[in-house]
């Protein structure tokens, strides 16, 4: 009998608190095959985390991990294990620097909520090839406080000009990936209203990152 891949969901906040979340957990439960722990319990990383092919991190925000779950889920990624950021991931854990070069970028603030314009910048990944060329969305668009396209695959960017208050310009990075330690990263800046988890394009490019992530596909 096949084992179906385990992803660890966690959405502890210890700031600004979500209401998508739950929306967004459900939405996880139903996007593939997978088996889906969803805690809040920072315990749930004070053990190894072999048996997960993926952590996601559900917008959390905050401080949230003990001093033995940051250790875990450093051995977790460096030996091969998927790690998924979702939304608000980029406001967490501002005080572990590895956790800054693990996703790629932290948040620096974001304009009101409304629509926009996604470019897409790599059309062959799992998380973008379902995607138009331009596509058009609603969101806070993150702005970070460095791109970080020098160390990751960059997938999606904003275009400033199709919204109001966007404050990175012309390279403004919204979703990449990339390698750290034998493991896999993705990130993505999109989520921020349950609406986002009933849209299809947007759950087929969370789909698309976790499988990346997780080597599933």
């Amino acid at each position: 009998m096949a084992v179906v891949p385990r992803l660890l969901v966690f959405t502890r906040t210890t700031a600004y608190r979500h209401d998508s979340i739950p929306a967004a957990v459900a939405a996880l439960r139903t996007l593939g095959p997978f088996e889906v722990t969803a805690t809040e319990d920072p315990a749930a990383f004070e053990r190894p985390l072999e048996d997960c092919a993926a952590v996601v991190f559900l917008s959390t925000s905050g401080e949230v991990l003990t001093p033995a779950g940051r250790e875990h889920l450093t051995a977790h990624v460096e030996s091969g294990g998927g790690f998924v950021g979702v939304h608000a991931a980029a406001c967490t854990e501002y005080d572990w620097p590895y956790y800054g070069d693990l996703l790629g970028a932290r948040f620096d603030r974001h304009p009101d909520y409304q629509p926009g314009k996604v470019v897409v910048e790599d059309r062959s990944h799992p998380a973008t090839r379902h995607l138009p060329a331009v596509w058009e969305f609603t969101d806070e668009w993150y702005d970070f406080r460095a791109s970080p396209r020098s160390s990751t695959h960059v997938l999606l960017t904003a275009d400033e000009s199709s919204y109001q208050g966007g404050g990175m310009g012309a390279d403004h990075p919204l979703a990449w990936c990339h390698d750290k330690g034998e493991g896999r990263v993705f990130y993505t800046a999109l989520g921020h209203a349950a609406e986002a988890y009933e849209d299809p394009d947007f759950r087929a490019h969370l789909l698309g990152g976790i499988t990346w992530a997780a080597r599933l596909g």
